[in-house]
């Protein structure tokens, strides 16, 4: 053999083992790239389901909140109804007076019956105001555990 076949076989062995490194590191390169895609396409998915979870919470406590309005605005108009028809009745009365003293029984009877039943209404608005509260907050608040969840799953 001369040393130009040598030189040639040994630059082809050479060229070969380079070939093979270069094809081995683009090929571990690729692979690592296809995970790396993969695990940015479960993350998108992710993402996109906490977020679609997120998007029915709200639409849950958004219907929540209009039930528990529309139920407020029956009972004020109820209760607006009832102090009409219950002044109504007052002034019947107050028209049927004789004595300036029935009068005045007439009156503060009138009057501590509609502060009576004002102060009725305003506890039973509250305690309606804050349980509505509560059931609003609801889907919002699983939201939040779901996220805690995650996090502390990921951490």
């Amino acid at each position: 053999m001369t040393d130009t076949t040598k030189m040639t076989e040994t630059v082809k062995k050479v060229t070969a083992d380079a070939s093979k490194q270069v094809e081995t590191v683009f090929a571990d390169i690729s692979e690592r790239a296809k995970v790396a895609v993969a695990k940015s396409q479960k993350m998108a998915e992710d993402v996109a389901e906490f977020n679609k979870g997120n998007l029915e919470a709200i639409v849950a406590s958004g219907k929540v909140a209009a039930k528990g309005m529309e139920t407020l605005g029956q009972d004020a108009a109820e209760f607006g109804r009832k102090n009409f028809e219950s002044a109504q009745a007052a002034l019947k009365s107050f028209a049927a007076v004789k004595t300036p003293a029935e009068f005045f029984k007439l009156q503060s009877d009138y009057v501590k019956s509609a502060f009576d039943t004002l102060v009725a209404q305003t506890s039973k608005n509250t305690e309606i105001s804050m349980k509505l509260a509560g059931d609003v907050f609801q889907p919002l608040s699983n939201r939040i555990a779901v996220a805690a969840e995650k996090i502390k799953t990921a951490a």
